[in-house]
């Protein structure tokens, strides 16, 4: 049973770990969208990852190629004589500049005595709350016992950490703010630690020194620190840390900003101050106590959580396995929850999981943010894996497919502003470099909205149907929300641009079918009839599908604002019954191109989103 407006839950929403995290993809996950930070849980130390979702390498950029319409001309040529193998060979010079890369923030650093080193093991609990977007860590040392609180308030735009202890005078340790970016780190005399630094201005290459280019976006992050009235001290320690001594409790506020302004405006003609938007962040919270921040972030946060409940299992005693009793669920480990699940169904668990896949979008998408990468918000690396960066072929989509059928259309509003900006430079990147109407992007794009196809391979690089298939949440957001004033005035604007280039990219094949060439279908190979590893060819059913789609929005589109009449609408009309039919296997599967002789180097799920949409 799923409720859409319900605020109860059967069973505890808590991801539970029993130890400190060993990787990054152990720790917890918390943010408000634009603020993150992933929690470690260490106890003689503890660090904690930090990302602003506006830090990437990088300049706006020039994304069109003028030399790619006698490039596209060659390689239609190669794919209509049937050399797949020579055209994949050739796509290369349709490629532009490669995109920019996600930077991480910096590191929050907690150093506490030798003391902590002689925890109980067995008092240790880690534990991300989704009923309340808060992580916890809790042990003893002897008889006191120690807890730490973080959450990511977006009412406020703080990361805020509650550290106590059980006995009065027990807190002490030492804290850092450092980063693996160019960076100069503080101390000034309000228990502040001031980090100003740069992005690189273009990608940093392996192994190469990220100091080489400290020109792009500006960042500042300050982290304030409060503790009990009566009892502590704090002192500066280097220059660069802070130390508490003898208190019952600290909070530590963390704030950041940047000078990123649009993705067309370059860092250096930003008039924004990073330090002074900070400042301004910590003193607009400055009467407000550590109880009413966390009320004002349970208040925002619980308004979208709490508006999905879903119930698979009566109660927490439908689950009995031998590591998942009635009377411990709530403290068993979830990472053995998901091990028994191999054997012993857990309702409860797909519930948390659910729910979990709701907090992420929460947590790193939200009016007014960045649209949410390849890793939400969450990166830790100079370098990440594939740049952390957009990639428009599944992934963005992914993404946001939860957040309309989860009631949570507020987080898409990041994707539909992206979107904007995306057609703008996508509009000159279809004129010169398809010399076609309309917009395109391809696979990958980064904060500045690249549109070009990127330089790599290009198995996944030549994709100019990323546009195409964002287009189509476009026209699902209006048929869930019936939003007549968002489709007329976002939606149908993007739509047309979309279905203008489709009709430009469009050539009519032999048979008369409209097709598209060159095609690939995302990140797939194939076996070309004379032997050869390729994956470029005409017409792969991905492609068709998703033109197939955006064709079906703009004409219901149209409908619904009375403009059945207009000239790009009619050609739509005349052409959605001239594209290439889906081809059908003998043994009844989708074949993913339209020659029978090709023979793909592994099978695809993403034709599945397509056939049940």
């Amino acid at each position: 049973m799923m409720n859409a407006e319900s605020t109860s839950t059967t069973n505890p929403l808590k991801i539970t770990f029993n130890g400190p995290a060993k990787h990054f993809t152990d720790a917890i996950p918390i943010g408000n969208g634009r603020l993150g930070a992933m929690v470690w849980g260490g106890v003689p130390s503890e660090t904690l990852k930090l990302n602003e979702d506006t830090l990437w390498t990088g300049v706006p950029g020039d994304y069109t190629n003028p030399d790619a319409p006698k490039a596209l001309s060659d390689v239609r040529s190669l794919v209509d004589s049937g050399q797949y193998a020579e055209a994949t060979a050739a796509s290369v010079k349709l490629f532009g500049h490669p995109a920019d890369v996600y930077q991480l923030l910096g590191d929050i650093e907690l150093e506490f005595d030798d003391s902590h080193l002689k925890y109980a093991e067995e008092t240790y609990r880690r534990e991300l709350d989704l009923n309340t977007a808060t992580a916890r860590v809790k042990y003893s040392v002897g008889n006191v016992e120690f807890t730490r609180e973080h959450f990511s308030s977006n009412p406020d735009q703080v990361i805020v950490t509650k550290i106590s202890g059980s006995e009065s005078g027990s807190l002490s340790f030492n804290v850092s703010l450092d980063s693996l970016l160019d960076n100069h780190s503080y101390v000034n005399g309000n228990n502040q630690i001031i980090m100003e630094g740069r992005c690189p201005g273009k990608r940093i290459p392996p192994k190469a020194n990220a100091n080489d280019d400290p020109k792009g976006i500006q960042f500042s992050a300050i982290l304030e620190i409060k503790i009990s009235d009566d009892r502590g001290t704090i002192s500066a320690l280097e220059d660069k840390k802070l130390k508490v001594e003898g208190s019952d409790w600290a909070v530590l506020l963390l704030v950041a900003s940047s000078s990123f302004d649009g993705p067309f405006i370059n860092p250096s003609d930003s008039k924004k101050d990073p330090t002074s938007e900070s400042m301004s962040a910590l003193q607009s919270i400055r009467n407000l106590s550590y109880s009413d921040l966390y009320t004002r972030h349970l208040d925002d946060y619980q308004k979208l959580f709490h508006r999905v409940s879903i119930q698979l299992s009566r109660s927490p005693k439908d689950i009995v396995t031998d590591t998942c009793s009635e009377e411990n669920i709530d403290t068993v480990p979830s990472a053995e929850r998901v091990k028994s699940f191999q054997t012993d169904e857990d309702p409860s668990l797909v519930e948390l999981l659910f729910q979990f896949g709701r907090y992420l979008l929460i947590s790193s998408s939200r009016p007014g943010t960045q649209v949410a990468n390849l890793q939400g918000i969450w990166n830790e690396d100079l370098s990440p894996t594939w740049d952390s960066a957009p990639h428009v072929n599944i992934n963005l989509e992914m993404n946001y497919w939860q957040s309309l059928p989860c009631n949570l259309s507020e987080c898409q509003e990041p994707l539909f502003d992206f979107l904007t900006y995306l057609s703008i430079n996508g509009s000159k990147t279809a004129q010169v470099n398809y010399l076609a109407s309309g917009w395109v992007i391809h696979h990958k794009t980064d904060i500045w909205a690249k549109s070009s196809a990127d330089r790599g391979k290009v198995v996944w690089a030549l994709w100019p149907m990323g546009g195409a298939w964002l287009c189509t949440h476009l026209w699902e957001h209006y048929n869930y929300t019936m939003d007549r004033d968002f489709l007329e005035k976002r939606a149908y604007p993007l739509l047309e641009g979309c279905a203008s280039f489709l009709l430009d990219w469009l050539i009519e094949g032999h048979d008369g079918y409209l097709e598209t060439n060159p095609s690939t279908s995302p990140e797939h190979e194939f076996i070309a009839p004379d032997g050869k590893l390729a994956c470029v060819s005409y017409s792969s059913t991905m492609d068709m599908a998703i033109i197939r789609e955006v064709f079906s929005a703009i004409i219901s589109a149209a409908e619904v604002l009375e403009k059945n009449e207009d000239a790009l609408v009619e050609k739509v009309l005349k052409s959605l019954p001239r594209l290439r039919p889906t081809k059908i296997a003998e043994d009844g599967s989708i074949m993913e191109w339209v020659q029978r002789r090709l023979n793909t180097s592994f099978s695809t799920c993403k034709l599945l989103k397509f056939v049940v949409s």
